[in-house]
């Protein structure tokens, strides 16, 4: 069983026998008896290469991750003809770590950077920092959706290190004797602006009995959950909503293929979706995830109770 999820550039026109050839490659062999049926999961969706091996009772037999971090640093930010080309040359070295690993029943550790992806490098320096030394406002705050822009943020958060650079005389580029105050606001504005949207999104659901009363459950994950600050935010809102808050280990939270060989898991169980012809396969890189409600929650207008976000 092969999943393929978002490859269509990276495996150009595959076909039935050269995806079949190339597992074979890797004596893995389409029909073969297994005692639990395998998923292959491959992850390209943004700046990382990953690839991982599970089976149906959830064991990760085998992952590898090649991190573009450090050509995106470069760079100054993700530049998609470049993530797409990294994917190219990476992904059959990637696919091939994790079918070894495979084999040999073992875990593969995940590799590490020498440097810090932006979010996580934020994360580490507001642990030193004072949030409350700058006021910056939520987003969006008379909005009454649960839409979610950064961009009103991100031009007062230039102009605040502008000013302070023209302030200490320091040049672009050099490091503000305020940077970890200004990362620790940065951190506690995007936290209260997600949990308020979240807040809003479960009320919203509950009022039109889309969820449980009780005992609904709140699933974040991706990279904003590797976050520990925001999901304490968000707990905080899930503990006021009587919800139960899930997150996957830190580690799976950021690009990674367990995630996508697992969704594989879960479509095998439920007979979703699978497709023993691969002739003919048309890709979405841009699917979207269910009906869009947005304009009935915005005329809904639901008023936020003010949590303290205490963190």
């Amino acid at each position: 069983m092969l999943i393929l999820n978002k490859t269509a550039q990276v495996f150009s026109n595959p076909s039935k026998r050269k995806i079949y050839e190339y597992l074979r490659s890797f004596n893995f062999h389409p029909g073969k008896v297994f005692l639990h049926k395998l998923v292959l999961g491959i992850e390209t969706s943004c700046d990382d290469t990953a690839a991982a091996v599970v089976d149906e009772t959830g064991n990760v037999l085998g992952e590898a991750i090649h991190s573009q971090t450090e050509v995106h640093l470069k760079t100054g930010g993700i530049i998609p003809p470049v993530a797409q080309q990294l994917h190219r040359e990476n992904i059959q070295r990637i696919v091939q770590e994790a079918l070894s690993v495979a084999r040999r029943l073992s875990l593969i550790k995940h590799p590490e950077c020498s440097t810090m992806s932006g979010g996580k490098a934020i994360e580490h320096l507001a642990k030193q920092g004072n949030k409350l030394h700058f006021d910056f406002k939520p987003p969006m705050q008379r909005a009454k959706n649960c839409d979610f822009s950064f961009t009103g943020l991100q031009h007062i958060i230039d102009k605040t290190i502008l000013r302070k650079e023209k302030e200490e005389g320091i040049e672009k580029g050099q490091i503000l004797s305020s940077a970890a105050d200004i990362a620790a606001a940065v951190q506690h504005t995007t936290a209260c602006h997600i949990a308020k949207r979240t807040h809003r999104a479960i009320l919203f659901c509950k009022q039109r009995d889309l969820l449980s009363q009780s005992n609904a459950v709140l699933v974040v994950s991706g990279g904003v959950a590797s976050n520990l600050y925001i999901r304490k935010a968000l707990e905080i809102v899930a503990n006021a909503t009587q919800c139960t808050l899930l997150c996957p280990p830190p580690k799976l939270c950021t690009d990674n293929g367990i995630m996508i060989a697992w969704n594989g898991i879960e479509r095998l169980r439920a007979g979703l979706g699978i497709l023993y012809d691969t002739e003919g396969i048309r890709y979405e890189p841009k699917c979207p995830l269910g009906i869009d409600i947005s304009k009935e929650v915005g005329e809904a207008a639901i008023k936020v109770p003010r949590l303290k976000m205490e963190i």
